[in-house]
């Protein structure tokens, strides 16, 4: 061979066998490598199948178990997570699968849980998030380190008591609007029939933007149903995430959702403009979440006009992202728990009927306001227990970057860890054996003695990044249960199809049907 073309393939050959090598060694050598190391300490689970790992036998049995409704009961977890579930009931609390070649150990031991969550090492970080799915939102729950505790300090005041209480006057508003819209539906018969998981996801939308952004609901209507669209067109994306590159892909879906992105961050742009310019003739207050982030904002122009150097504040564009979280985040969570705890109650008339009279005792017919809130133990011990039979969000995932000890076992670095909180909530040996049956009396001295272990029940996660809307949420929830049990009693319609399943949230697979009558005070 010709010198000069020696010399001119020869580093080319060398890059590719370079590049070769890293590739056999990700999806191959490395796997296997973590297999053994995991495998050694004496976890049990499944061998590592060549680039799809689980996949395939996790979406049949998703598929097999999504077909058909459950029975009218609270045993759930075999059909929402039935690959996580049958997993650990064969291999144990502490075991393993694979999400592609990334190894998953799945942890089902509070204590445990409790240290992955509280993550004092620091070795924990959430997993790879595809560069498409980040169209979803950029916000708090996908940043990691000094951006995340930044986020974090900002955005905490907003969800303070103080201001909470201050919401509460227009969260009570926003659902006497939605009551009165049920009544103009009841005709003659005195009934109607309703689907409350498509009602809960406007009446919670409706609150945020009301509370939260100050704008009306007609103005986010168009936000919320891009972002349906958006959420399943990424759901869908999740499931081809082993295809090399096919995120890159200029599919019709992908492109779809990347025009849903820019279209719902030009939306909050507007929105966001207006309150700045209302912010800054003096026609608004920074009460609300929008308020705080653009104070912030605000006080970086400050630092740069007076050439300070370093301030800790949130560009425009983080706002964009923090917004959109809090529409996705904030609206499903809600609704979510209030689809699943009317279907509850009307499975169970008689609590039904205790939380309806302690609201009609603390409330009688007037709107529901913050210090009622506070007094209906109830309604509160009933809202926990659907918690816990239904979290919305049905498991958290953490990623190792760095060796580390969980218990007596040593994680290596590149392992995702899935923490079932839905198959935790559903464990008998720390619930007992009325583990699947709806007992809201369990909470009635707190959660943190409702079962043998005070770790076991964390629908809204557990330590530094403890959902920061948690009080937002419970607080809305039990406002509009509230006002719901005032004005109507509800049962379940024949045409009901007792299928809870998950897309981000915890949700009825074929709607929530249930029948409504007038409540009249006696």
């Amino acid at each position: 061979m010709d010198p000069l073309i020696l010399t001119l393939i020869t580093p080319v050959i060398i890059v590719v066998f370079y590049y070769l090598i890293k590739v056999s060694n990700s999806i191959w050598w490395k796997p296997k490598r973590l297999e053994k190391q995991l495998k050694q300490q004496g976890i049990k689970g499944t061998s590592y199948h060549f680039l799809t790992g689980d996949m395939k036998e996790w979406m049949k049995q998703v598929e097999d178990a999504w077909a058909k409704p459950s029975n009218l009961n609270h045993e759930i977890a075999a059909r929402v997570d039935p690959f996580t579930h049958s997993i650990v009931h064969k291999y144990g609390k502490v075991s393993m699968c694979w999400g592609g070649p990334t190894p998953r150990l799945i942890i089902k031991d509070a204590e445990m849980m409790k240290q992955v969550l509280s993550n004092k090492q620091g070795h924990f970080e959430k997993p790879y998030i595809p560069p498409i799915l980040l169209v979803l939102t950029n916000g708090l729950t996908t940043l990691e380190g000094e951006n995340w505790a930044k986020h974090r300090k900002i955005i905490n005041p907003a969800f303070h008591i103080e201001r909470l209480k201050n919401m509460v006057p227009a969260m009570a508003a926003t659902c006497g609007e939605f009551v009165e819209k049920w009544k103009s539906l009841i005709g003659a018969e005195g009934t109607c029939e309703v689907d409350i998981w498509t009602e809960f996801q406007s009446l919670t939308a409706d609150v945020i933007s009301r509370t939260a952004f100050g704008s009306n609901y007609e103005e986010g209507r168009h936000v919320f149903e891009l972002q349906k669209e958006l959420v399943k067109l990424a759901i869908d994306a999740m499931q081809t995430l082993y295809i090399p590159c096919y995120s890159y892909l200029p599919t019709k879906k992908n492109r779809r959702m990347k025009e849903l992105g820019k279209l719902i961050t030009s939306m909050l742009t507007d929105v966001i403009r207006r309150k700045e310019c209302a912010l800054k003739a003096g026609e608004a207050k920074a009460d609300d979440l929008l308020g705080l982030l653009l104070q912030s904002n605000q006080q970086i122009n400050e630092a740069e006009n007076h050439a300070v150097q370093k301030y800790s504040g949130l560009t425009i564009e983080e706002v964009i992202e923090e917004s959109k979280q809090f529409y996705l985040a904030g609206q499903e969570t809600t609704a979510s728990l209030l689809n699943w705890a009317v279907i509850v109650l009307a499975m169970h008339p008689d609590w039904q009927e205790k939380a309806r009279k302690e609201v009609i005792q603390v409330c009688g017919r007037n709107l529901v306001d913050f210090e009622a809130t506070t007094c209906l133990k109830i309604v509160n011990m009933i809202l926990l227990e659907v918690l816990r039979l239904y979290p919305p969000v049905i498991a958290q995932y953490q990623h190792t970057y760095k060796d580390t000890k969980v218990g007596e076992i040593i994680i290596p670095a590149g392992v995702d860890v899935t923490l079932p909180t839905l198959l935790i909530h559903h464990d008998p040996e720390v619930w007992g054996d009325n583990v699947d049956e709806f007992n809201p009396e369990r909470f009635s001295e707190g959660a943190s003695k409702a079962s043998k272990d005070q770790l076991a029940f964390f629908p809204f996660g557990f330590g530094p990044r403890t959902c920061v809307g948690q009080n937002f949420a419970l607080i809305e929830a039990k406002v509009a249960l509230s006002t719901i049990l005032q004005n109507f009693s509800f049962q379940l319609s024949p045409s009901y199809s007792h299928a809870p399943h998950t897309v981000m949230m915890l949700q009825p697979q074929h709607g929530a049907h249930i029948i409504l009558h007038p409540h009249k005070i006696h």
